[in-house]
């Protein structure tokens, strides 16, 4: 037959030397047998003609993915795995602009790697990926896509197969590359995208949970936790919501909240791996977070609130953010919701979902420790404005009209421990006008319960030396001996001398007033004799004293006055606080001759008639009327006798002046007014607290459903129509618990925050404090 002349594909289809030299380059890296591997030297050869002919690099890595289609689906992986070395070194090789006509092919090849069903093609693709991903481009590609390795490489981190710690491991490390890669080119994936941050985080948690169970070298924990860490690490301020909604999900679909351990483990990476300006985002999406699931159970509301703990504690070093009253705010929301739900037995308003007392109680617990936590980050002055919101958060019948239509205020810490925790460079720090006004007018509140635990409060503010819980153990007010309780005393710095003008009449004003409540009992006498003890010991200053032996003279003459409103048990209470509070001092420095009166004084005490009058500061007498000798009294005139020609002999005409307290009309009328409202304080207290709790619940976020409004209708109806006892029988017990909560709040709040070497740290002096020469001022 006639031969037909051959066109040149065929001419190069069948025989090998006509074919192009790149294809036959390409062919030259096979060898016979798969097992000897890549011909080196004609891999060189390759690499060099790729170099000195770049735009010959398409269609070399083109003729490298034909070749390994081919032998993949034949079946030949010994072939497979040369053609990807192949690639591997022509990528590394050519770190130039024309890297891009490699990688289109390249990934394409690794997809066929990853679609298929064989193990080891999926590890082999994800190493090539790795190495491709450690890479620097110098330029950026405007049309790749990663979708398909976040997906492919998320899968292979929940693999199940015979040998999973390999597989997992595989995607973990593809999906560190894939980071990597895209996470510093704008250009590229956003991988921060909610479609890929929820398929990476999910699978990395998944695998972190297996910290506990293998935690060799190359586990699939330990590539999880260094990956997660350099994913967080990389993150910028507008992608910490992104990052993080995932892990709350994640949490909440596996119920992990419960657990504690995992949850706290994993936001302690997160809070130690982020930027630290960005702390603060974390502490808000945990706090939106909690609010969502306030009708969850106990445990779960338990587990959210010790992540937020330890979220605190790690950031102490930074600041909560612009979010610190949100934080308090939520956290108090929290607790008064838990002691309601305490309360009912239930954690839902349709009645189906129980809650016991004991799981409240510990969520409360986790609550109370939090509000610690974030305390301690914040600096001592603004400690005191956290606990001024928090008492306009705590319901108390509205009787003092300095704080507006509502009086409010948290109970406090027992005060030795308050005392043996809180520190503070000086009062006027601890004590701004902000809190210092509140907090006094509190005193004067008609609830003994309220008066006694703001006088806790107001000592431990004061007693920076921890001289309180010393004085709490003193059993006889009229006779004890100082050198025993080894009282720590100091010198009056400036900034306490300039506190005590601003505030000292205001604070004897109320501490005056405070004296003449009828309903005082024995611990409220001990109270104000502590503080007033505290008051002399933490300044040691001429002129203050004499203040206080002024205020104490007047106490006296109120328990001698003829006011129908004190009681025999009232007078012996502040006779009580007179003999102890000028036994103290006597003690303290003042000359020998003050000493000398007070003793003799306090001798006349222990006499027959002087015994029942210190028994009855004990136990309430039913004694109508009660004489005292004047051998127990104190007298003005040989005090100042004992005071001439000492240090205290300038202040001594004060003395010669009776102390009044200076009663504005604010003060008056608040009397007034309580005049009014005291038959019914308990019912306005109780409603009060049941009335403030539903409404702090109608300001969530969800919906008004019609259960809920039926029983709001309930709760009005029980209210205007049920009898005073039931009422206070039904709500009495809902105060009691909020404060009993809040007093460990206080406790936290005024704990200094911790030193590595178990000692108190430093207070360095503030800005505003420093005293800067005339040269330096402008």
């Amino acid at each position: 037959s006639q031969l037909l002349p051959a066109s040149p594909a065929c001419l190069c289809g069948c025989c090998w030397a006509l074919r192009p030299r790149y294809k036959r380059l390409v062919d030259n890296i096979f060898p016979e047998n798969p097992e000897d591997g890549l011909v080196k030297a004609n891999m060189e050869k390759l690499t060099f003609f790729a170099l000195s002919a770049p735009e010959k690099l398409d269609r070399i890595a083109a003729y490298l993915s034909e070749r390994l289609t081919r032998e993949l689906n034949r079946h030949r992986y010994g072939y497979v795995c040369i053609a990807m070395e192949a690639m591997e070194q022509l990528l590394l090789a050519c770190r130039c602009q024309s890297i891009n006509l490699l990688v289109e092919s390249f990934l394409s090849t690794l997809r066929l790697l990853l679609e298929a069903d064989r193990p080891h093609l999926h590890v082999l693709a994800t190493n090539s990926f790795v190495k491709f991903a450690n890479i620097e481009e110098d330029t950026p590609s405007y049309h790749r896509s990663y979708d398909f390795f976040v997906s492919r490489f998320s899968e292979m981190c929940h693999s199940d197969h015979n040998d999973p710690d390999t597989i997992r491991v595989s995607g973990i490390r593809g999906l560190q590359g894939v980071v990597r890669k895209t996470v510093d080119d704008e250009l590229q994936v956003n991988i921060w995208e909610p479609r890929h941050m929820e398929q990476i985080v999910p699978a990395l948690l998944v695998n972190l949970q297996l910290h506990v169970v293998c935690v060799g070298s190359g586990s699939p924990a330990e590539q999880t936790e260094v990956c997660f860490r350099e994913l967080l690490g990389r993150a910028a301020y507008c992608h910490i919501n992104n990052a993080i909604r995932p892990v709350l999900m994640h949490l909440d679909s596996h119920s992990l909240w419960e657990g504690r351990g995992f949850a706290v483990r994993c936001f302690q990476i997160i809070m130690y791996s982020i930027q630290s300006q960005h702390s603060h985002l974390v502490i808000q999406q945990l706090l939106g977070h909690l609010d969502a699931n306030s009708r969850s159970p106990a445990s779960v509301r338990a587990g959210i609130v010790e992540v937020l703990s330890e979220a605190a504690v790690i950031e102490a070093t930074g600041s909560v953010g612009p979010t610190v009253l949100e934080v308090f705010n939520t956290l108090l929301r929290q607790l008064r919701q838990s002691v309601d739900y305490q309360l009912t037995g239930y954690y839902d308003n349709a009645g189906k979902q129980e809650t016991t007392s004991t799981e409240e109680k510990t969520l409360q617990d986790a609550v109370i420790r939090t509000i610690g936590s974030f305390a301690n980050t914040l600096p001592v002055y603004q400690r005191s404005e956290v606990m001024l919101f928090i008492m306009g958060k705590i319901p108390v019948p509205g009787i003092y009209p300095a704080l507006g239509r509502r009086s409010q205020l948290p109970p406090p810490p027992p005060p030795p421990q308050v005392s043996e925790r809180y520190e503070s460079s000086n009062l006027l720090t601890a004590l701004p006008s902000s809190f210092l006004e509140p907090l006094l007018s509190f005193t004067l509140m008609e609830d003994p319960e309220i008066r006694l635990l703001v006088l806790s409060i107001l000592t431990s503010l004061i007693d920076r030396r921890h001289n309180a819980a010393r004085l709490a153990s003193v059993r006889s007010l009229v006779t004890f001996d100082v050198s025993v309780l080894e009282l720590k005393e100091d010198r009056c710095s400036r900034q306490d001398s300039l506190f005590m003008r601003k505030h000292t009449q205001r604070l004897y004003r109320h501490v005056y007033l405070a004296c003449r409540e009828e309903n005082n009992g024995r611990s409220h006498y001990q109270a104000l004799f502590t503080l007033l003890a505290v008051l002399s010991v933490e300044l040691v200053n001429e002129e203050v004293l004499v203040d206080l032996i002024q205020l104490v003279l007047a106490l006296q003459e109120l328990a001698l006055s003829n006011q129908p409103s004190l009681s025999v048990f009232n007078r012996c209470g502040l006779h009580a606080i007179c003999a102890g509070f000028l036994a103290l001092l006597s003690q303290l420095g003042p000359p020998p001759a003050l000493r000398q009166h007070v003793t003799q004084v306090s001798r006349g005490l222990w006499t027959r008639e002087g015994k029942l009058f210190v028994r009855s500061c004990v136990y309430r007498t039913s004694c109508v009327s009660l004489k005292v000798d004047e051998a127990f009294l104190f007298v003005q005139s040989k005090i100042c006798e004992s005071l001439a020609g000492s240090s205290y002999s300038a202040h001594c005409e004060r003395l010669n002046t009776p102390y009044t307290p200076q009663l504005t009309g604010k003060h008056t009328h608040t009397h007034t007014h309580r005049s009014k409202v005291r038959p019914s304080l308990m019912l306005l207290k109780r409603f009060y607290v049941h009335t403030e709790a539903k409404k702090l619940i109608s300001e969530t976020r969800w919906p008004v459903e019609e259960e809920e409004r039926r029983k709001r209708m309930q709760v009005v109806e029980r209210f205007q129509t049920a009898p005073f006892e039931e009422i206070a029988a039904l709500c009495g017990s809902r105060t009691s618990l909020l404060h009993s909560k809040l007093n460990r709040v206080f406790d936290l709040i005024v704990r200094p925050p911790p030193s590595p070497s178990g000692q108190s740290p430093h207070r360095s002096t503030p800005l505003y404090e420093m005293k800067f020469p005339d040269l330096c001022v402008y």
